[in-house]
């Protein structure tokens, strides 16, 4: 491997990471199975391991190969990825006897892509020192569509010359990738991405809660404000999934809560106050208690209309 910048907007297929690299995949969910089939597409030996195998079939028909549990997929590997849901599963893949640490050999690097506690990342992080092994936090953000379209945005924390080693292979994945700084700093860069999408979810559900309100076309008002002062990425991607009544998930809600979570303890630790996250966590518990723990962040709005009805 060699080194990069840190910072890149390359597109896939502008890498030039050797494809002898062994690539370790764990977690083929709404974004791990896209991300992986970039790296498998680009021609890297390909090892998978998923809670619930037939997830991974896409990936195994492709070439993959599969192994039966996170140390396995680590033994065979280079590099091991993982993207799983919540912090308890990163745990376990990581520290557990059978986890990713366990089968690492020296030298080789384990990048968790998830969004976990920035604690764990440091505690991750420690361990994997004293084994002779490097790791990388590299949450994402993007959705299922920068992750089908290998756009994702990338913010990584951990040794600088580690993170210029495995650039390559992010560049299979994402068009932004900024190494934020030491282990942990890709975990807080995260959260304060969740921390705007928490504010922006709520102003694009309530504009159209009121445009439907005030007899608009909603779809005619999103064309004049889309590109305007308002625009963001919520307004472009999801409005449009609520007005034609999709609400699957890019982004679970269930996930959604959980980083709101996260960040909220690490702004009490630091002594901070977030007044508005805390408002939006509360209201997207209750479309949680609703039944949309499942569904997209744009099920946010199904919650406020029965509110306001």
């Amino acid at each position: 491997m060699s080194g990069h910048p840190t910072q890149s907007t390359a597109t896939q297929g502008t890498a030039t990471q050797d494809t002898a690299t062994r690539i370790g995949w764990i977690g083929t969910g709404v974004m791990g199975l896209s991300m992986c089939g970039h790296l498998l597409a680009a021609g890297h030996p390909v090892t998978v391991f998923n809670r619930t195998r037939d997830k991974a079939k896409p990936l195994l028909e492709r070439g993959a190969v599969w192994a039966d549990s996170p140390r396995a997929v680590a033994q065979t590997s280079d590099v091991v990825f993982t993207i799983v849901g919540f912090p308890e599963d990163v745990r376990r893949v990581y520290l557990e006897a059978d986890g990713v640490l366990a089968g690492l050999r020296p030298g080789a690097v384990a990048v968790d892509m998830t969004t976990t506690s920035p604690s764990l990342s440091s505690e991750i992080f420690k361990t994997a020192q004293k084994k002779g092994v490097h790791t990388l936090d590299a949450p994402v953000s993007g959705g299922d569509i920068g992750a089908k379209n290998a756009a994702l945005s990338i913010m990584v924390g951990g040794e600088k010359k580690i993170f210029e080693e495995v650039l390559p292979l992010f560049e299979r994945l994402g068009r932004i990738i900024v190494h934020q700084g030491p282990a942990a700093a890709g975990q807080h860069a995260k959260m304060c991405n969740q921390i705007v999408i928490a504010g922006s979810m709520i102003g694009v559900c309530e504009s159209l809660l009121y445009a439907v309100g005030a007899g608009l076309n909603p779809q005619t008002m999103l064309s004049s404000i889309a590109k305007g002062a308002a625009g963001c990425w919520s307004l472009e991607n999801l409005a449009p999934r609520i007005l034609k009544g999709d609400f699957a998930p890019g982004f679970m809600i269930d996930h959604f809560i959980k980083d709101m979570g996260i960040a909220l303890e690490e702004a009490e630790r630091m002594g901070l106050r977030l007044p508005g996250l805390e408002l939006v966590s509360g209201l997207y518990d209750e479309a949680a208690r609703a039944g949309h723990g499942r569904d997209g962040t744009q099920a946010l709005f199904l919650a406020l209309q029965k509110l306001s009805a």
